[in-house]
Order: C-alpha cells, then structure tokens, then sequence
C-alpha cells in the first residue's frame, strides 16, 4: 500500500516560528514508508520569500522523482496579476498539483474578495485546494466553505484538518452538503475519522503529517481506529491519487 503524505511543508514560517527541512521530510519518508509527499511552502507573507520556498520544493522533486510534488501556497492578498502570476509558474513552470489558502495565516476568508481569487484559480488551472480549518477563528471555519463550494462546484477543496475537534461538527456539516468537499486527517481524532468515514466515504479524506515527526502519530490513528482495510487503503493513498491526479508508483525518471 502506497502511503501519500497530503499536507506536508518545507521552509521557514514567519507566523508560527516554525522551520520545516528537507532532512526531516526525507526521514519521514525512511521511517513509516511514505512513498510521495505533496510539499507546500511554510507561511510566508511577501511574494520573494514564498517564490524562493516554491523553487526549493520543486528543487526536491527534481532531486528525488517521485517522492515530492509541490503546492502552490502565495498570500492571496497579494495584487491580483503578482498572485496570479506565482500560481500560474507554480503549476506550469514547476508542476504543482495544487494551491493552498491559509486562512489564519494569511487572515483571509474563504469567501472574501481575495479568497475566492483562489478557488477562481484551481477553477483556471483544475487543481484542489486546500484550506486551512480549525485553528483561527472565525476566518478558519470549516462551514465558511460551503459558500465557496457552492460557488465553485467544479473545484475540488480540501479542508486541512478537519475542523482540528473544535470546530468538526461543522466539517460533517459542510460535507453531508456538499460532494466537492474532501478532508485531510491531520490533528484529528481516530473515532471521528471513522465515523466519518461510514458516513461519508473514505474517498473524501486524505493522510497527511503537517509536522514531519507527526507522521508516525498519524500513520498509528488510522491503523487503529478501526477502519477496514479497504478504508485505510484509500485515506492512506488512494483518494491522494484520484484527487491529485497521480499515477500508482509513478517516477519522472
């Protein structure tokens, strides 16, 4: 079973004083077996620290093929035409799979002027995207999405963590209503993921670390939540390669 890693990072975060490597990501992979990693810039606000973090992910798939791909995280409120421009290098210069809207990180709502600039842009480019749920209320709740899904109901969007508990009856909420609604697992109980997961589908949720040495915590959640087996083969990769488009076993060798 191939384990794909949805939501990891590298780079230096200026919000959370967080430092993400390539060391750590590589490790990750040695330790628990994960076998491709979809890499997003740490939060960053400015366009030449976030172009710099872009070009240093799409490095590391260049150096390990097959193992990373890149998504595309600039700070919507950048001006319209820069923003666009980052997104449009991002998946046709660099080959990134999809785009990333922090919500707390770059105080940003879903809904707003500059946060439906990135659903409009995974609608351009046909690519996901994820968001950041949970933490950072109000502008991170998972029901500020059902209006985008709405709204763009040809995107596909993922929302990070699933709420992170405290805000999870509205992440059940927003995908009993809408179908392009899918779920990264990180910081999420086992027993929600599993209830969820029967009623829902486990096509609608996807692995993730966020934190390289949260891997290993993750990996365990869902081996003994008491999924079946068809169930974690799905959340531990499968859903990644129908969402993200990505070939079992592919290489760019």
């Amino acid at each position: 079973m191939t384990i794909i890693d949805a939501h990891a990072h590298l780079g230096e975060d200026c919000v959370f004083d967080e430092t993400f490597t390539e060391e750590e990501l590589l490790d990750k992979h040695r330790s628990h077996g994960i076998g491709l990693s979809i890499v997003q810039p740490a939060s960053c606000h400015d366009l030449e620290t976030v172009r710099t973090q872009h070009d240093a992910i799409f490095a590391l798939s260049e150096r390990y093929p097959g193992q990373f791909l890149g998504m595309a995280n600039p700070n919507p409120h950048l001006k319209d035409d820069v923003y666009e421009e980052d997104v449009r290098r991002c998946i046709e210069e660099l080959g990134f799979v999809g785009i990333k809207l922090h919500t707390s990180a770059h105080a940003v709502h879903p809904d707003s002027r500059d946060g439906r600039k990135v659903f409009e842009q995974g609608r351009k480019w046909g690519v996901p995207v994820m968001v950041h749920t949970g933490a950072g209320i109000p502008f991170a709740n998972p029901s500020n999405l059902m209006a985008v899904a709405e709204r763009f109901p040809d995107v596909n969007i993922v929302m990070a963590h699933c709420g992170m508990m405290i805000m999870a009856g509205e992440t059940a909420l927003a995908m009993e209503r809408h179908n392009n609604l899918y779920a990264d697992i990180t910081w999420t109980a086992g027993f929600q993921i599993r209830r969820w997961a029967e009623a829902f589908g486990a096509r609608r949720f996807l692995f993730g670390s966020d934190h390289a040495d949260n891997a290993g915590a993750e990996i365990g959640k869902l081996r003994t939540c008491g999924l079946s087996a068809e169930d974690q083969a799905w959340i531990f990769g499968k859903s990644a390669e129908a969402l993200y488009r990505i070939q079992p076993g592919r290489d760019d060798t």
